[in-house]
């Protein structure tokens, strides 16, 4: 079967899309952050020690991706995880990495 970027299913692209967003170390530290609660952009660049500007950027990818939802609280953006499962998906990646290490 030969299969090409254009070709390829849409739940392929779709996760070949999250990876490359997972891939970026600052979205993979806000997801984290999120793991813990519910966080405004504010709060989220004090917790990884990023500027605001770049976890702003990191949001609006992770948005489109629909990994996250925000909800506006008076002039606040608050963020959350859309489901949970992508945390299980960053266990499995560390372990993995891990289990790599090991095998050097």
């Amino acid at each position: 079967m030969t299969m090409t970027k254009h070709t390829m299913p849409e739940t392929m692209y779709r996760a070949s899309r999250c990876c490359r967003v997972l891939g970026n170390p600052t979205a993979y530290l806000i997801l984290r952050c999120l793991g813990h609660g519910q966080k405004t952009p504010t709060q989220l660049s004090k917790d990884i020690e990023v500027s605001l500007p770049t976890v702003c950027m990191t949001l609006r990818h992770l948005r489109e991706m629909e990994v996250i939802r925000y909800e506006t609280s008076g002039q606040h953006k608050l963020y959350w995880i859309k489901d949970e499962r992508v945390l299980a998906i960053l266990d499995s990646l560390e372990e993995w990495v891990e289990a790599m290490r090991g095998q050097q």
